[in-house]
């Protein structure tokens, strides 16, 4: 089952949980997909 989570804050691509899985990045309130977050500096 895929389920709509929400939007990546930084590009807007669509968030989804996939069987159970969370297949995005939620850090300190922000919703990002794991393209936008590898691209971010820590």
């Amino acid at each position: 089952m895929r389920e709509l989570i929400g939007t990546c804050e930084s590009c807007g691509r669509e968030v989804y949980c996939d069987n159970g899985f969370f297949d995005g990045v939620h850090d300190e309130g922000t919703l990002l997909c794991h393209q936008c977050n590898e691209g971010r500096e820590d």
